[in-house]
């Protein structure tokens, strides 16, 4: 079943596609759907003015981007596993397609928030790719072909931002809408030709009440932790939000609990691999994200401020873009551990890496080399523990549910970032300096961020560290016996990836 492509791919079968070239249009894809984090960046202080609205409300541009992709993931995931992992796939590209195209043809808020909405419900895609690498992969390819997947957020999200601020500085805004576009159509092409189609399918019923109950307590969730600055953390809108975020998660749980066909297994969820790595992941989004709200400030606040280095948009772009090269750059390294320690030393690695690279930052500050370098350092930890992720997940649910628990992992990760933009909003609000008229983050309000940046991957070091030891692949002999009278790799229950499997 699921090995046949991928056997054929590697046998030269006519018209297979190679398993390189499914890993690179997929990571491709990712790419794609990551540049939309940081493509109106470089417009935020100029949204009032473009969209003729006020601050406070171009501030949705990006909430809801962030709600749309919370509520796609789990969604999409569930989908993929049931209709078509690939069919999923395409259907988010080509929402990402028409809601570029909306926001390019927009000069107001309404239809910019329409076009942006469109655009985060392809959020999916990185875990949908990460699904089908593992229905048409050789087991021997697979730790670094998923490495490179979950790799491909980073990367995205850092060389978006310099592009978009080139394209922003010489040329209308509008262009960058026109330019995403133009590379979903491409990431559709490729996709459609070039990538096959996944024969593992979990069937059933859709879980309409479970998608409707969970998108319900993600958005009460995550627009309180958005917002909750804006509206204040004790105003009625903001508990109440939060009440109901509480309120909704306890039904869908009940609900999920009971169905038949839910939307998240949750048996499957409270393995202690499972679990353990969903959590792990909340608390590294938590830490990864830290670094994307202090250097951007720090570089663009004035050097009279004595901390700040006055550097423009397109150089933050230029300093950050070497974050994402260092992740794509590490995730055949990431593998390579994984295969020989297992994933969760590679966790766990990453995590320290992370943590080492918050303390560089705090004491490496005063220059743009010194942030570029801890910048760097942070992007190599991430680069490591996002190979793991998938592979830990992988080895511990049945192959039906691949996609599903792919994006429920991704969701964890995307909470975590969403609370870390919050809390450090809420300190680099609290600790500021004058400067002139206007109060600006002190230099302490960011060391802070950084210290719980550190504080965050070295709690994930904590948690990674109770996951199920490591089960060293079988001898050649045994797995060729296994193979001989075992049950085919599609009929198995999970499917160990590079590093072999881990005990769930």
């Amino acid at each position: 079943m699921t090995d046949a492509p991928a056997r054929a791919a590697e046998t030269g079968t006519p018209g297979a596609p190679r398993p390189h070239t499914v890993v690179l249009v997929l990571a491709f894809a990712g790419i794609v759907v990551a540049l939309m984090q940081t493509l109106v960046i470089p417009l935020i202080p100029e949204l009032p003015t473009l969209l003729d609205a006020s601050p406070s409300d171009a501030t949705w541009v990006i909430t809801t981007t962030l709600l749309a992709g919370a509520v796609a993931t789990p969604v999409v995931g569930r989908l993929g596993d049931m209709y078509g992992k690939r069919r999923m796939l395409l259907a988010s590209l080509v929402l990402l397609v028409a809601g570029s195209t909306v926001a390019a043809l927009s000069d107001s808020l309404v239809p910019m928030l329409v076009g942006r909405t469109l655009q985060g419900l392809a959020a999916g895609v990185i875990a949908l790719g990460i699904s089908i690498m593992r229905d048409e992969l050789p087991a021997e390819r697979l730790g670094a072909a998923t490495a490179v997947m979950s790799a491909s957020l980073g990367v995205g999200g850092a060389l978006g931002l310099p592009a978009a601020a080139f394209l922003a500085d010489r040329a209308d805004w509008h262009v960058l809408f026109w330019s995403s576009a133009g590379f979903g159509v491409l990431a559709f092409v490729l996709v459609l030709r070039l990538v096959p189609e996944s024969r593992v399918r979990g069937g059933g019923r859709f879980d309409v009440v479970g998608a409707v109950g969970l998108s319900t307590a993600l958005v009460c969730l995550l627009l309180a932790i958005s917002k909750g600055a804006d509206w204040g953390w004790s105003a009625g809108t903001t508990t109440g939000l939060f009440a109901a975020a509480a309120a909704a998660l306890i039904l869908w749980g009940r609900w999920e609990l009971r169905t038949r066909q839910p939307l998240v297994d949750l048996r499957t969820t409270v393995r202690p691999q499972v679990l353990l790595t969903n959590v792990t992941s909340a608390v590294f989004g938590y830490s990864m994200f830290g670094m994307s709200l202090v250097l951007p400030q720090l570089l663009q606040l004035p050097e009279a401020t004595g901390y700040g280095l006055g550097q423009s948009m397109l150089a933050v772009g230029l300093v950050m873009a070497p974050n994402g090269l260092v992740m794509m750059a590490m995730a055949p390294v990431s593998a390579r551990i994984s295969r020989s320690r297992g994933p969760k030393v590679t966790l766990m690695a990453g995590a320290v890496v992370v943590a080492a690279g918050y303390l560089l930052q705090m004491v490496m500050m005063s220059t743009v080399w010194q942030l570029m370098l801890a910048s760097s350092v942070i992007g190599a930890g991430i680069g490591l523990a996002y190979g793991a992720m998938p592979a830990l997940i992988m080895a511990a649910v049945p192959v039906s549910e691949t996609a599903a628990a792919n994006s429920l992992n991704t969701l964890m990760r995307a909470i975590g970032t969403s609370v870390s933009s919050a809390v450090a909003g809420v300190v680099l609000a609290q600790m500021t300096t004058a400067f002139g008229s206007t109060a600006v983050p002190s230099q302490n309000g960011f060391r802070v961020v950084m210290a719980i940046g550190a504080a965050a991957a070295l709690a994930a070091f904590a948690v990674a560290a109770f996951l199920p030891r490591h089960q060293p692949p079988p001898e050649p002999a045994a797995a060729a016996a296994a193979a001989a009278g075992g049950p085919r790799a599609a009929d198995r229950p999970s499917l160990a990836a590079e590093g072999g499997r881990d005990t769930a």
